[in-house]
């Protein structure tokens, strides 16, 4: 296994493949399916115990995807790996020309990765050699002048907290993805050839999601756009608040789930927000008071469930009426998207711990830390265990923001996405491991 300093600002996406199923690579994508619900027909990890843990070398940001007999995941070093599901040992890695950052999806035999080179990459499932590459105008990051208070305020700045790519959606033989070009695109599955693409007003970094022969995708532009899956024709879009100050309080990076004619979609402008599927009319929005939705909110059962960043809450609403189900405090942010099995929620959290919560009684279960919470999390937390995130940043410069992120990562952060299959559930850290937790 390769040596694991991180070597970029960008962050990795970790996209597994199950332990303990076939052989056969099985069609799996982030959140579980095209339309991003967020469950898993699995019994409930009680996370007493680690399978394995693989060490990459980078970091590893964003989901696990579970096929056949392997794991896929992306890093911050550029690879593509693939990981025997029962024992964790490589089986091959793909290296790209950037960090990876958006989570891999699974289809009719192939792996589906964008990096931050530009590209999308169809990679063999079972060996790894690439079928195609389909190359984009370019990544960036969101960019706006004196990006949250920084200072100088008339400078044009990255966002340090745009850390993830788009992720691939795969549905009736297309591959949909967004673009830091401004662009989401929709690709033939078998060759990539570009079949449509659209173009929005600033950087995709949402996921898309397809249900009902549509594409629903955020912009940093503010918008939640839904497209026509077979031609790219908008449909409607519903704008989300702004805020031409800071530029904190602004754009999605939230990926949509879509259930019950119903699109639930958080927003960084401190709401999270419900439209009808059909006509983007809004059903109803809930205040976060200023907190982001990051991560990409799981449904079932009539109740949708999102963790919060600096409100550090997780939240349980009904999908009708927004009423709060339950409401439970974190002690740190998180830019996870939690995973549903067997009436347990599971979300990873930036001070390096993976939670899980009994959704029926909206009480905390068993947590699992990550190597690298455990080696440097004490440093940065309170007596209560809160971390204290605020003394990670020297500064308010752009350099002083990139510094406290980076700090952040050493707590082994999980601001990846967890996958849960047959038991045992798979996330990635900072601390640039995989961890596979019975």
């Amino acid at each position: 296994m390769p040596p694991s300093p991180a070597r970029s600002r960008w962050f990795v996406l970790a996209a597994v493949l199950v332990p303990g199923a076939t052989a056969v690579a099985q069609d799996a994508m982030f959140r579980g399916g095209p339309a991003h619900l967020g469950t898993y027909q699995s019994a409930a990890p009680s996370l007493e115990g680690v399978v394995w843990k693989f060490k990459t070398g980078g970091r590893v940001l964003s989901s696990p995807i579970v096929s056949g007999d392997a794991v896929y995941v992306g890093s911050t070093d550029g690879q593509l790996y693939a990981i025997d599901r029962a024992t964790g040992a490589q089986r091959w890695k793909f290296g790209t020309q950037g960090p990876i950052s958006s989570s891999p999806a699974v289809a009719g035999g192939l792996v589906y990765i964008s990096s931050v080179d530009g590209k999308v990459y169809a990679v063999d499932a079972t060996t790894g050699s690439q079928k195609w590459a389909f190359t984009t105008k370019g990544e960036r990051r969101f960019t706006a002048p004196g990006i949250h208070g920084a200072i100088p305020r008339t400078e044009r700045m990255p966002d340090p907290f745009d850390v993830f790519l788009s992720s691939p959606a795969v549905a009736g033989g297309t591959v949909y993805i967004g673009s830091g070009d401004q662009n989401v695109y929709a690709l033939d599955a078998a060759t990539g050839a570009l079949k449509w693409r659209f173009a929005t007003g600033d950087v995709v970094h949402s996921s898309p999601a397809v249900a009902n022969g549509l594409v629903y995708v955020g912009s940093w532009d503010r918008n939640v756009y839904a497209l026509d899956a077979s031609t790219g024709r908008e449909r409607w879009r519903y704008t989300t608040g702004n805020d031409t100050t800071e530029y904190n309080q602004i754009g999605i990076a939230s990926s949509p789930a879509v259930s019950g004619g119903l699109v639930f979609v958080g927003g960084r402008d401190g709401h999270f927000h419900v439209v009808d599927a059909v006509t983007g009319a809004l059903k109803w929005k809930h205040n976060n008071n200023g907190g982001w939705t990051i991560g990409s909110p799981a449904v079932l059962d009539g109740v949708v469930y999102f963790a919060t960043s600096d409100g550090r809450r997780f939240k349980a609403l009904d999908v009708n009426t927004g009423t709060p189900k339950f409401d439970l405090e974190n002690k740190a942010v998180s830019f996870s998207s939690p995973a549903i099995a067997s009436g347990v929620a599971y979300y990873g959290t930036s001070d390096g711990w993976l939670r899980s919560v009994d959704i029926r009684t909206g009480q905390f279960r068993a947590h699992f830390q990550s190597d690298g919470s455990k080696e440097h999390g004490a440093k940065w937390t309170d007596a209560n265990g809160n971390l204290q995130s605020g003394r990670m940043y020297p500064d308010r410069t752009l350099d002083g923001l990139m510094i406290g992120m980076r700090t952040m990562f050493t707590v082994g952060s999980m601001l990846s996405s967890p996958s849960v299959v047959d038991g045992v559930v798979y996330i990635g850290s900072t601390d640039g491991q995989v961890y596979a937790i019975r």
